[in-house]
C-alpha cells in the first residue's frame, strides 16, 4: 500500500508543477497566453482525475503492473504538458 500512497503524492507533486507552471506563464503573458496557460491548467487537473480514477480500479489482475502503468502515463502525460508550456513560453 506504501507504493500507492507514494504514487499520489508523485501525482500531485508533478501536476501541481505544471499549474505553478502556467500561473506565472499567465502572470508574465498577454490575454492569449493566459488563455492558453488555463487550457494547460483544466489539462492537468483532467490528467489527475483520470489518473485517481485509474489507480482506484478494483478489477485490476496484476496490482504492480497497474501501477507501473498507472505511473508511466504520468510521466508521459506531464512531459506533454511540459512541452506545450515550454512551447507557450518561447
Amino acid at each position: 500500500m506504501a507504493s500507492i500512497r507514494k504514487l499520489k503524492k508523485d501525482m500531485n507533486t508533478v501536476l501541481s508543477d505544471i499549474i505553478e507552471d502556467c500561473y506565472v506563464c499567465q502572470l508574465n503573458g498577454d490575454d492569449k497566453v493566459s488563455a492558453k496557460a488555463e487550457k494547460i491548467i483544466d489539462e492537468a487537473i483532467q490528467t489527475f482525475d483520470d489518473l485517481i480514477a485509474k489507480l482506484h480500479q478494483k478489477d485490476v489482475d496484476n496490482v504492480k503492473a497497474h501501477l507501473r502503468e498507472v505511473r508511466a502515463s504520468l510521466g508521459k502525460k506531464s512531459e506533454e504538458l511540459s512541452a506545450k508550456i515550454t512551447k507557450l513560453t518561447s
